[in-house]
Formats: structure tokens, C-alpha cells, sequence
């Protein structure tokens, strides 16, 4: 009979508060913040301090392993939240409900930038494959792919007053794209490095870039209007197409590159998050004050060349750039923004986000997501900035270095550089958290009340759980422990070093001087000396062998009674980072940075198997308990579970994104934790599905074969596609195997349909002929007719799909879909579908459908059709439109609002504080003016 295991799956991820590769998002309350934690994006509740959800992918949803999360955008004006993937996919998320309404699918390499424009109906995304993409959110498809850039695009932003988008991009450029026109109308220049971040301000005065050159760009944005009137000048077939012009440059406070530049959402601040630990705030200044501080630049200057009497240097002097206002003062790009305050981070910032909420006491929130898994919200004021809040207990600052597990599985131990995290593995929620020093190893005591942690200083820290303090440091080692273990059944522990000493411990309860209760204390009762560094200690279950594994690669085994040397396991070509015991005692495993795993007997001390476990340091290996099965973690980020007796590999578990340090078993071999150089803690929990080794041999082949295609579905060796220099045009979609499977079921359909036509026009012939028999109908078009078997298939494909799914369909197959449209038109809800796969087969297939008789007969009876169809639709929903303005207008009317007309009121008053204002100054300047001439 053929030998079953039982199957292991991932359960839960914990310990990640932000990862480095995606940036962070306010959400459009501005009461949550968006974090990415690796495949997840984290929902966390400002206020509180607290992770309220998680947008995670379900497993059936992803194939293969889970990807980072590479960009995060949120819409102002709806609960919708769009995440970006390495594999190019976007998801769409309602952060309110926590659930992914539609996945599209349309670049080929890591999203970079996504944007949603002001009403969050388009969404704009850039990638590593050098392409923007315009999406529609309602559609849920893809309108089309814009092309020119030359390397991968950082950021983008939309023009919403000229239907323009701004695209920036590692090539150096920025690119303005036309939406309506779908070209690039206009390639800007400057800047002497990649460009990694640009913004708009709200009212669409400025754009702002930002490189790794040592200044940032400002720009001013062109009016419709203002194009329009330029047409008609002199100068005007050159400014037609010029949307964008220079303004002016600001130095840098820093030489690291830039990360994000950003507008607050009222538009009067602007951040400059370098790569660094510095974020330089700055002040946007307003038409009013900007003049006005234009006014006091050029009367200082007056004053100074009269002062000194020297026009000819003046004149050799160079002038920013400048911008004329309508009264003839020239506005330069410091006088409209001035550097308010910076923020000096700890770490190295990674992203920040402006709060869409103003709060009343300071003129902004932001938030900063750190290099060090952090997340701090400061709020900025006119004179400083304070740090509020700081999320940090919900994980490790660097890698996670060892995990243990308490006797009854309820509590999890994970050691840091700075800290020991105390967890509930089931919940992974974080219950203790306490200061340490480097912990490399940790243990907890018997009867969990007390852990002991191992560090990198050589001493053996003590925690009492209960009260989450470090009781007592004990100077163990002269080097680092790198290895902590219980002797079984006994009173003590053993720890070894890169002292060269292996050192025997008894715990003991004792009082100190001037303390009220006992605690518990350790003291060393004898050492084993070695001729080299000690890096793993391992006892076996009878605590009859001590085994301890040296830098010299060998592993020796002494008698743990009298330490008289026993065996000395000779293979391994580089040095064991890991081995275990089974509980029988009769097997020793070793894992080492040769990349294998040995296993002997502990009898003879001979080797029965070498395997090739790892493509990178095998880190950790642990027996399940009472079994001869094993899992095994390695550098190459996999968790590998085998069969120790037959040498087999059963199971390959992915999911971290970094190489993995540790990992826990529990006692009763329910479910594993591994922890990771990414800072997440995994849990992975045994299941009722059995599978077996040839099964998983086949799968395991069958991903080899189709990894080693570098891509199956496009031809590696066709020449590539020249890119033109202006930019161009091209559809939105990618082939993928979802689309390859939604052609073949929508042809099967055809198939089955034409030949349930033919037999239903046969039993009319036979029964017309007098032959009097019952018709069965196909059981598998379920009780259906043809022409709603095949919409039934063509329904089932995915918006954003329909595209490259129609685009495979053979003609002959084009033909016969395009004779079932007609009666689909007739059904009020199909109107639309039936619209679009009719715009697309006819674009596809035009010359071919031209050139063929047969086709014009279908075409013309559905173009009279499909006209007044799309009219009757068109029809309703400007009814329906007009109705909702109606009732909108009634609400209002009676409405018994006092400040119905408060927003106009308020801008009238300011329009006219502000004429008052330049008013004033002219007034002052004339005055002066008058009394210079009179002396």
C-alpha cells in the first residue's frame, strides 16, 4: 500500500508593520493608514494605534507563491484602495469591507506608480516594463497602454483640468500624455538623473519633480485656456503643445536622492522625503503673499544698487527663472515656496503620506513609514513638528534570529538585536516585549514562568514572562552563544560558544538581598573545552549524547555522564549551522552551509543519507516529534518537510521573501513557525488532506518545466517591437494563462451550441416528416438554449479579460459569435457586453470581415440593431441622470440650512481682503517713491 502524509499550509504572517518595497497611503477618511506588509496591505486605525484589517489575496485567487506588495495608491473621493504587485497585477480593494472587487492584469513586470484621478473612476499605473496604463475603475478594464518610456516609471500624476497625465521615469524624463488623443505631447528635460517622484498641487499651478540631482524642479502648468489664446500668436505653434514649463530649482538640504515629493491635500505645504533620514517641509505660499514677497525682493535689490552704485554688475548677474503676474512683478520659485521645518527621522525614511484631514492645532499630519519596520505620525506646526505616534510593538526592528516554542505550545519566544517579543502563535497577536541585547538563541525554563535568551555579548539574559522584565544578566561567555539547549529530565541547560567552551547550567531558586520574593537564578556546575568555536549544541532525548558541532565542520559526540568522546561525524565541506536529534535516538541530522543535509545513525556514527536540501546555507532543522520526519529552513527562502527513513522530499512550503533564520516545531507536530531576515513570523498548520510522494514528484517537475520557459506566451526569438520616440499607443491587457483558458471554454461553447442547432433542426424535419419522437436535450449546456450556452461562457470572462481572450478566438469562430450578438442586443443588461465584444472583434478582424461575403449580412442587421439598443441605453441613463439632479435640487431647496451659500461667501470675502491688500502696498510704495523724489 502507497504511504500517505498529511498535508501542511501557510496560516498566518504576523510581525511586519511596513515593508521597505511599497509605499504607505492614507485612506480617505484619513483615519486609517495603508501599509504594506509584504503580499499583505495592513489597515491600521491612526488613533488607535492597532491593525483593524488586512487586504491579503486568498490562496485560490494567487498561483504559486505570494508576491510583495510594490505600490499602494487610495482614492479621495471613495473607500476603493488599489495594490500593486512584483508579478505586475493590480487588485482592487473596498477598504471598508476588506474585499478585492476585481484583479487586473496588464503589465509584465513590478507595478511601480499607481494613481487615481480626482473622482476615482481612472486609475493610472506604471511598471518596471516601462509602460503606463490607463484603467477604468467602474469598467474594471484596461482603456489602453501608453509607451516611450525607456526605462521604468517611477511616478505619475493626472492633469485633471486638461485631461493630461505626467509620467516620470528612471530615463531621465518626464512625459505629458494627452488622454483624449492617447499621444505624448511633450518630453521634459533637465534633469541629470533618474527621476524618482513628481506631484501636482491640488489647484493645478505647479508640478514639482524630484531626482537624485541635488535640487528639486518646480514647473508651471499651462491653462486651457491660456493654450487656447496662444494659438493664436506669434509664438504659438511652438507653446500649442507646451502644457508644462520651467519655473525654477531649489537646493536640497541633502545629497541623498529624492524619494517622494507630495502636496498636502489644501495644497499650502510640500514634502521632500529624501532616501535618508531627513524630510524637508515646505510652505506654499499663496498669489497674495507670493507677490508681495516679490515686491520686497526687488526693492531690497533697488535699494543695494543704489546703495553701492553698480548697475554693471547687476546686469552680469543671472536671473532665475521667472514667472510674470498681471501687474508685472516677476514671482521667482523662492518666493513662492519657503523651506518651513525639517524632520530628522531615526532610521532611513522609506515613504510618507500626507493626512487627508487637517487637524485644528497644527497645519498637517504625516506619516513616515522607516527602513527599520516603524511607522511614526508626526504633526506639523507653523514653528515645529511633533512626533504623536510611533506603531512598533507589533514587530521586530531587524530579523527575527531564533524562535522557541513554550512545552504547551501557548507562547512563542523570538529573539532580535534589540528586543525579545514574547507572542500567542495562534492569534500572533504580541503579548510582552522586552529590552535584551543581541539574542542569538533562546529557551524557556520549565513551567514557562522564566525564558533564558543567549546573545551575541556572551551572556545568558533571564525574563520572567509574567512581569515582562529581564531579572538578571549572567556573564556566561567570553564569545557569543550561539547555541542554548534543555538537558531532558534534568534540572539545567547547556549552552555553547564562540569561546570554544560548552558550559553545563542548573537553574535555581534563589532570594537576593533587599528583594521580597525569590527568583530564579542560574549557576555553572562544568565546561567542556573544544579546539574550536561551538556553533550548535544538540542533547538527545535520553540525555545519554551531547553532540556539538565545531567551525572545522565536524560534528562530536561525547557521553554526556563523564564528556568522553564518543563519535566524530566527518562530510560536511563547510561548517553545520543546524542538527537535531529524533526522539527515538537513534537518527542525528545536520544542516550545514554546504547547501546539504546529513543524516546518520547515532549507533555507529555512520552516514545514511547526503541530500541536496537547499539552494543556499541550510539554517535551521528540526525532527517532528515521536516520527522520523523532518523540516528543514534554509537561506534560499524555502521550508523544505521530509521523510528521514526514505530519504524523500514530501512538501515545499514558499511564502517568506527573505532568507530564513530559525524555525519552531510544535510538540505535537500540529504546525511549524519559521522566522525570517524579511522580519515576518509564519506560522504553517498540518491539514486533513493527505497527498502522496509521486504526486508531488509530478508537480514539482511540471513547475520546473514551466519555469525553465522564460515565457510561454510570447516568442522569445521574434524580433522586439520598435518603440517610436513620441510615444505610442497599444492595448491595455496581457495574455496569461486565465485568458488562454477563457478562449478554449468560449469555443467549446460555440462548438457545443452549433452542434445542439443542428440536431434541434433535425428533430423538426423528422417530426414534420411524421416521425414522432421526444428530443434530449445535452445535459452538459444544463437545461440551456444554445444562444444562452454560449453568453453564459462569454459572461463568465473577466472585464479586463475580453480583450486578449477575444483576441485568440480563430475567425471562422469570430464569425459564428458575431451571428449570436443580434439576439443578445434584445436583453436590457447584455447591452453593453454585447457593445463591446462587437467594437472589439470588428477592430481585431476589420480586413478579414471586410474582405469576406458572409460576414455582411450578420454586420448589417447589427449595426441597425445594435444603434437603437446602445440609443434606448444612452436614453435611460440621461433620464435617470436627470431625474437624481432633480431630487437633488429639491433637497436642497428645502433644505432649512443657514449657510447654504457659505463657500461662495467666504471666497468673495477673500477675493476682496485681497484686493484691499495689494491695494495697501501700492499705496506704501508710492509714498515711498514720492518722499525719495522730494529729498
Amino acid at each position: 500500500m502507497v504511504k500517505s502524509y498529511l498535508r501542511y499550509e501557510p496560516r498566518a504572517s504576523f510581525g511586519v508593520i511596513a515593508s521597505v518595497e511599497s509605499n504607505i497611503a492614507f485612506d480617505s477618511s484619513g483615519k486609517h493608514l495603508l501599509a504594506p506588509a509584504l503580499e499583505k496591505v495592513g489597515v491600521w486605525h491612526v488613533r488607535q494605534g492597532i491593525c483593524t484589517r488586512t487586504l491579503e489575496p486568498s490562496t485560490a485567487s494567487r498561483s504559486g507563491p505570494s508576491l510583495a506588495v510594490t505600490s499602494i495608491a487610495a482614492s479621495l473621493s471613495s473607500p476603493l484602495v488599489a495594490s500593486g504587485y512584483a508579478d505586475g497585477s493590480i487588485r482592487i480593494w473596498d477598504s471598508d469591507k476588506g474585499t478585492c472587487e476585481t484583479t487586473l492584469n496588464g503589465h509584465k513586470g513590478a507595478v511601480t506608480a499607481l494613481r487615481f484621478n480626482k473622482t476615482g473612476a481612472q486609475l493610472a499605473s506604471g511598471s518596471k516594463d516601462n509602460d503606463v496604463i490607463l484603467w477604468d475603475v467602474v469598467g474594471e478594464t484596461g482603456l489602453f497602454r501608453l509607451r516611450g518610456h525607456r526605462d521604468q516609471v517611477t511616478d505619475l500624476v493626472f492633469l485633471e483640468s486638461g485631461k493630461k497625465l505626467v509620467t516620470s521615469s528612471k530615463d531621465k524624463f518626464l512625459r505629458v500624455w494627452d488622454l483624449e488623443t492617447q499621444h505624448c505631447v511633450q518630453i521634459i528635460s533637465g534633469h541629470h538623473s533618474e527621476v524618482w517622484s513628481i506631484d501636482v498641487d491640488p489647484e493645478e499651478r505647479y508640478l514639482v519633480s524630484g531626482s537624485a540631482d541635488p535640487e528639486i524642479r518646480f514647473y508651471t502648468i499651462k491653462d486651457e485656456a491660456e493654450g487656447k489664446k496662444d494659438v493664436g500668436n506669434e509664438n504659438g505653434d511652438a507653446n500649442k503643445w507646451e502644457v508644462v514649463k520651467f519655473l525654477g530649482e531649489i537646493q536640497r538640504q541633502t545629497k541623498d536622492r529624492v524619494g517622494t515629493v507630495r502636496f498636502n491635500l489644501s495644497g499650502n505645504l510640500l514634502a521632500c522625503q529624501s532616501a535618508g533620514k531627513i524630510v524637508e517641509i515646505f510652505n506654499v505660499l499663496d498669489e497674495v503673499e507670493a507677490k508681495r514677497k516679490a515686491k520686497r525682493r526687488l526693492h531690497r535689490k533697488k535699494e543695494k544698487k543704489s546703495s553701492k552704485g553698480s548697475v554693471e554688475v547687476a546686469e552680469n548677474t543671472k536671473e532665475p527663472a521667472t514667472e510674470e503676474d498681471g501687474s508685472g512683478t516677476l514671482i521667482i520659485v523662492t518666493d513662492i515656496f519657503k523651506l518651513l521645518q525639517t524632520i530628522r527621522a531615526g532610521k532611513k525614511v522609506c515613504s510618507i503620506s500626507f493626512s487627508p484631514v487637517t487637524p485644528k492645532n497644527s497645519l498637517a499630519t504625516l506619516a513616515l513609514s522607516l527602513n527599520n519596520n516603524l511607522l511614526e505620525f508626526y504633526s506639523i506646526e507653523n514653528d515645529a513638528n511633533k512626533k504623536n505616534l510611533a506603531i512598533e510593538l507589533h514587530g521586530h526592528r531587524s530579523d527575527v534570529r531564533s524562535l522557541t516554542l513554550s512545552s504547551d505550545n501557548s507562547l512563542l519566544l523570538s529573539t532580535s538585536h534589540n528586543a525579545v517579543k514574547i507572542w500567542n502563535p495562534s492569534t500572533g497577536s504580541c503579548l510582552r516585549t522586552i529590552d535584551s541585547g543581541y539574542g542569538l538563541c533562546g529557551l524557556f525554563v520549565p513551567h514557562n514562568r522564566y525564558a533564558l535568551v543567549g546573545t551575541k555579548g556572551g551572556t545568558v539574559e533571564i525574563i520572567d514572562i509574567g512581569s515582562a522584565t529581564r531579572i538578571e544578566e549572567v556573564e556566561a561567555h567570553g564569545g557569543a552563544i550561539r547555541s542554548i539547549t534543555a538537558i531532558p529530565d534534568e534540572n539545567g541547560f547547556v549552552t555553547g560558544s564562540a569561546d570554544h567552551d560548552v558550559k553545563f547550567w542548573e537553574y535555581q531558586i534563589k532570594q537576593k538581598p533587599g528583594q521580597d520574593s525569590k527568583q530564579l537564578t542560574v549557576s555553572n556546575v562544568r565546561s567542556l573545552k573544544m579546539n574550536d568555536d561551538v556553533l550548535v549544541v544538540a542533547i538527545s532525548p535520553d540525555a545519554k549524547y551531547i553532540a556539538v558541532a565545531l567551525l572545522d565542520c565536524t560534528v562530536k559526540v561525547f557521553f554526556i555522564d563523564s564528556l568522553k568522546l564518543f563519535l566524530t561525524l566527518y562530510g560536511h565541506k563547510l561548517p553545520v549551522m543546524c542538527m537535531d536529534i529524533s526522539s527515538d535516538g537513534d537518527l542525528i541530522v545536520t544542516g550545514s552551509a554546504d547547501k546539504n543535509l546529513k543524516i546518520w545513525g547515532l549507533d555507529f556514527g555512520d552516514c545514511h543519507k547526503s541530500l541536496f536540501a537547499h539552494a543556499d546555507s541550510v539554517m535551521a532543522v528540526q525532527f517532528v516529534r515521536n516520527t522520523h520526519y523532518m523540516f528543514s529552513a534554509g537561506k534560499d527562502r524555502l521550508v523544505k518537510y521530509w521523510d528521514a527513513d526514505k530519504f524523500e522530499l514530501l512538501l515545499t512550503l514558499e511564502g517568506h521573501h527573505a532568507d530564513i533564520w530559525c524555525l519552531a516545531i510544535g510538540s505535537r507536530g500540529d504546525f511549524i513557525v519559521t522566522g525570517s531576515h524579511d522580519r515576518s513570523i509564519r506560522r504553517w498548520d498540518r491539514t486533513e488532506e493527505p497527498f502522496f510522494i509521486e504526486e508531488e514528484k509530478e508537480k514539482r517537475l511540471e513547475e520546473m518545466f514551466e519555469a525553465d520557459l522564460e515565457n510561454p506566451f510570447e516568442n522569445r526569438f521574434a524580433p522586439k517591437e520598435e518603440i517610436p520616440e513620441e510615444g505610442a499607443v497599444a492595448l491595455a491587457g496581457k495574455k496569461t494563462q486565465e485568458t488562454l483558458t477563457a478562449t478554449d471554454l468560449i469555443v467549446e461553447a460555440l462548438d457545443v451550441a452549433e452542434m445542439e442547432l443542428k440536431r434541434i433542426t433535425e428533430h423538426e424535419e423528422e417530426r414534420r416528416s411524421g416521425q414522432i419522437t421526444r428530443f434530449q436535450p445535452n445535459p452538459t449546456m444544463n437545461g440551456l438554449l444554445p444562444s444562452d450556452y454560449v453568453l453564459d461562457a462569454l459572461s463568465k470572462v473577466q472585464a479586463n479579460d475580453l480583450e486578449q481572450t477575444l483576441l485568440a478566438l480563430p475567425f471562422s469562430d469570430v464569425l459564428k459569435l458575431l451571428s449570436y450578438l443580434k439576439d443578445w442586443s434584445s436583453i436590457p443588461d447584455k447591452v453593453e457586453l454585447v457593445s463591446r465584444v462587437a467594437t472589439v472583434l470588428l477592430q481585431i478582424n476589420y480586413h478579414q470581415l471586410v474582405s469576406t461575403p458572409a460576414s455582411r449580412p450578420v454586420l448589417t442587421a447589427l449595426k441597425d440593431e445594435l444603434h437603437s439598443r446602445v440609443k434606448e441605453c444612452k436614453d435611460t441613463l440621461g433620464f435617470n441622470l436627470a431625474a437624481m439632479d432633480h431630487l437633488k435640487q429639491l433637497m436642497a431647496s428645502r433644505s432649512d440650512a443657514l449657510f447654504q451659500d457659505a463657500k461662495a461667501k467666504l471666497q468673495e470675502i477673500r477675493s476682496h481682503h485681497s484686493k484691499r491688500l495689494e491695494a495697501r502696498t501700492d499705496t506704501k510704495e508710492e509714498r515711498r517713491k514720492k518722499k525719495k523724489q522730494k529729498k
